[in-house]
């Protein structure tokens, strides 16, 4: 009887070492991260020592999140598997906006918080769309994007600009490099008219 119970135990030892084995190559196993890299921006003609702000977008929970979203038909919202974005998507707009705006070299600061009580300007944004939504024939989507972009004058909290901005862009298939790639040039093309209407209202351009 001792010895039925030290096998059997031994046996359900190795059991355990086998699922805590299998558990961490489960966790080691590769996980596909994808980023979007803001695209160099033209140099403006003029600069200012005005301070810009890049507020962190506001968005709906099903976007604040760093998972891709595809949308097989407009009721339905799915996430790939297996495979991530760097941040969520809230944050990585908030960094395109910031080194897109950087690279114009227009401003002396651009940054999320204030290098002292506030800064002069302050982009305010909603995040509506951030999705890729699959095509009729089923092999290919098409990446939307879409945010409200607001700025504000710090000194005295008014709203001295507000715009829509929309982009899109044709994925090759459904394949998540193909998507990926999309997200990419829907994402260089809305950077491209934010910086150059943040850039105009600021009288830069």
């Amino acid at each position: 009887m001792v010895l039925r119970f030290a096998l059997a135990s031994a046996v359900a030892l190795a059991l355990t070492g086998c699922n805590a084995i299998t558990a961490i190559g489960d966790a080691t196993s590769p996980l596909a991260v994808f980023e979007l890299r803001a695209a160099e921006q033209p140099r403006a003609s003029r600069q200012t020592d005005d301070h810009i702000i890049i507020e962190l977008p506001n968005t709906t929970g099903a976007l604040d999140t760093d998972r891709i979203m595809i949308k097989p038909d407009p009721l339905r919202a799915q996430y790939l598997p297996d495979v991530r974005w760097s941040d969520s998507a809230p944050v990585m707009m908030q960094t395109l906006m910031l080194r897109s705006l950087e690279s114009t070299e227009a401003v002396s600061y651009v940054g999320r918080r204030p290098l002292g009580p506030g800064g002069d300007y302050a982009v305010l944004t909603e995040l509506l769309d951030f999705q890729a939504e699959l095509n009729a024939n089923g092999e290919t989507a098409t990446v939307r994007l879409r945010m409200i972009v607001r700025l504000l004058r710090e000194q005295d909290t008014r709203i001295v600009a507000s715009r829509t901005f929309n982009a899109s862009a044709e994925s090759a298939s459904t394949e998540t490099v193909a998507l990926a790639a999309a997200f990419d040039a829907a994402a260089k093309s809305l950077m491209t008219g934010f910086t150059g209407w943040t850039l105009s209202e600021l009288g830069m351009r």
